[in-house]
């Protein structure tokens, strides 16, 4: 661990621990609740961050950083707006593994063999996703149409008066 990363994970266990002091005294509304995807997500990023200015060159760490960026990402968004998101954000799992892949490939050498199982996963993932995302969109279709509709027999029976 080199001296900025010291700096960098030292300054954040202190911020931690004053947003828990913080709560413990009633100042904010704080708990490790709405926390613990960051033990996913900081890593991630931390990772990407290291690959990006040259403090780690070796492209593979990645693959982690886009996987834990993912995961952390998706729990967060869950602990945010409920976990009744699970249900219609899963195919992120298998997302995940593909976009750390497929950050493999785009700067690590270009290994064509990597492309497979991006394809694979990213095909499953996005075909997954989009089965829940295309019921909301046909049950709101079938309501923006039907009020289209309404609207324009309303009118057109204006118009013949």
């Amino acid at each position: 661990m080199n001296r900025n990363s010291g700096f960098v994970i030292g300054a954040v266990l202190i911020a931690i621990g004053v947003l828990f002091m913080l709560s413990n005294f009633g100042y904010v509304n704080f708990s490790f609740n709405y926390l613990w995807p960051m033990a996913l997500l900081i890593p991630g990023i931390y990772m990407h961050f290291a690959f990006f200015t040259g403090i780690d060159k070796n492209p593979g760490i990645l693959v982690p950083a886009g996987i834990l960026t993912t995961y952390g990402g998706l729990f967060l968004v869950n602990v945010l707006f409920g976990w009744q998101l699970m249900g219609s954000l899963w195919p992120f799992f298998i997302l995940g593994v593909a976009i750390g892949l497929f950050e493999l490939y785009l700067f690590g050498n270009r290994d064509k063999g990597l492309l497979i199982p991006v394809a694979i996963l990213g095909a499953v993932g996005f075909t997954a996703l989009s089965g829940p995302v295309i019921q909301d969109l046909k049950k709101y279709a079938t309501a923006v149409i039907l009020i289209i509709v309404g609207v324009s027999v309303i009118l057109n029976s204006r118009n013949k008066k």
